[in-house]
């Protein structure tokens, strides 16, 4: 890990601006700015994008039911009875000079009225500001410490930033967040920001959102503490290998659904944007075939973007 968790959240951020060059946009600064342009910018520009936007038919939740709508990459919007969460919201079509390759599975339109909003760390395609400023009435947003300045003037109630471990809720729910092996800077040089994961809690369900993560020991210790029943997990941008310094693929996705000891694997960051060297298609077609091997289909839900499920 680069940062101390447990220091206090600094006040002298820098201002936000625009990247300087094509490497801070990379996963982690560890290839050139040439690669990445040819790879992510060139290439992308000359794909047509894909995928559909749909009218969402959002369940009527009862008592403990819950339902999960995925709108692609790492957003998805989580639903009870009489709550709804949105975590990491993104509904771009262009990061800077990154294409979004498959439209998100909404309009942002379409979305409810949003109670709490969960952003998992300053990285732009998990904090982006366009879209936050557009969600209907967002209420509470919970973010990592040093990330609340990112977040004034965004529209929200209240700005909550947390450490690993610490939890914030009212009545009944409590979202606790929890570690992850990545980073949080959201340009050069800007290391005071924190990253992590989360796990929402209502009525006594449980469900995990990773965030951005390499694997690491910790998804063992999150398994015994808080003990989520859904996982959430990444499965894109992982190749070549230095990139699983900060990221998984399905291999380790799979291992760290072990660790957690969860019901259910939802995977997630793959098929929107192209943020590595590997195809797009690639991590899902891995892990369906990893899961067959291991006899983890039945606990496998692949969910397609905008189609609210139960479970």
């Amino acid at each position: 890990m680069n940062a101390d968790p447990n220091s206090e959240p600094s006040g002298n951020f820098r201002r936000p601006r625009i990247p300087r060059s094509f490497k801070e946009l990379t996963p982690s600064n560890h290839f050139d700015p040439g690669k990445f342009f040819h790879e992510m910018v060139w290439k992308t520009l000359r794909t047509r994008r894909t995928g559909s936007i749909k009218k969402p038919e959002f369940p009527n939740l009862k008592d403990e039911e819950l339902a999960l709508t995925w709108i692609g990459h790492a957003s998805f919007l989580v639903q009870f009875a009489g709550m709804n969460t949105l975590i990491d919201p993104n509904f771009a079509n262009w990061l800077f000079l990154l294409k979004r390759l498959k439209r998100p599975g909404m309009h942002i339109r379409d979305l409810p009225p949003i109670d709490l909003v969960l952003l998992t760390h300053a990285h732009f395609d998990h904090f982006h500001k366009p879209t936050l400023r557009q969600l209907p009435s967002p209420k509470i947003a919970v973010m990592p410490w040093g990330c609340g300045s990112l977040a004034k003037r965004l529209g929200f109630e209240r700005i909550v930033e947390l450490r690993w471990w610490e939890s914030f809720g009212t009545g009944d729910w409590k979202v606790t967040f929890v570690p992850s092996k990545h980073w949080g800077a959201r340009t050069l040089g800007d290391m005071k920001r924190g990253w992590g994961g989360y796990v929402l809690e209502y009525r006594g369900r449980r469900i995990y959102h990773a965030g951005d993560s390499a694997y690491f020991e910790g998804f063992s210790e999150i398994g015994q503490r808080v003990k989520p029943e859904i996982a959430l997990l990444p499965i894109g941008a992982y190749y070549p290998d230095s990139f699983r310094r900060v990221h998984m693929g399905p291999d380790e996705a799979l291992r760290a659904f072990r660790d957690l000891g969860s019901e259910w694997f939802v995977p997630m960051h793959y098929g929107s944007f192209k943020l590595s060297f590997e195809d797009l298609d690639e991590p899902p077609r891995w892990l369906i075939e990893l899961a067959e091997k291991e006899a983890l289909i039945p606990r496998l839900r692949m969910l397609e973007e905008g189609v609210p499920e139960r479970f």
